[in-house]
């Protein structure tokens, strides 16, 4: 029986390209008590993510809040590990807003653009999978790369 490790350690091989991208998902824990999407949780959320993608921390494709977690489409510098970044980030979330996260996160590398797109698209629509909102172009808490520019929706 194959053994699985007990925790993933998210390192990017070598020879993954630098600006890959990545399918990256955020939980929060049981009993966290702070809604990621409340509006004000919420705004101060994304206005980070623009921050770090502005300190070239990461570059964001995709970025969709839910109540209890988040998703993204990330890629991150060479030189600056994914485990470091995502990691900063939570911890700075924790301390400024009380959120309680479970330890680690999901990561999948994005092989292709057909599998950018369904990637693209399953996130899009998680919101109204959830019954949040009728339409996926509906939901405020994400932002996404627009002519280059990273941007909340109009909503």
């Amino acid at each position: 029986m194959k053994e699985y490790p007990a925790r993933l350690h998210h390192a990017v091989p070598e020879w993954v390209k630098s600006g890959a991208v990545f399918h990256v998902r955020g939980r929060c824990e049981r009993g966290n008590t702070v809604d990621l999407t409340k509006p004000e949780v919420a705004k101060a959320l994304l206005e980070s993510v623009s921050f770090y993608q502005t300190k070239q921390r990461w570059h964001v494709t995709l970025f969709v809040l839910m109540p209890d977690h988040w998703h993204a489409l990330i890629s991150f510098p060479q030189e600056d590990a994914m485990i470091r970044v995502v990691g900063d980030w939570k911890r700075y979330q924790e301390k400024q807003h009380g959120i309680h996260w479970q330890e680690g996160f999901f990561d999948h590398r994005i092989r292709n653009d057909a599998e950018l797109d369904e990637k693209a698209y399953y996130i899009r629509m998680n919101p109204v999978r959830a019954e949040l909102c009728a339409e996926m172009n509906q939901w405020a808490w994400r932002l996404e790369q627009v002519d280059g520019d990273l941007r909340a929706p109009a909503v």
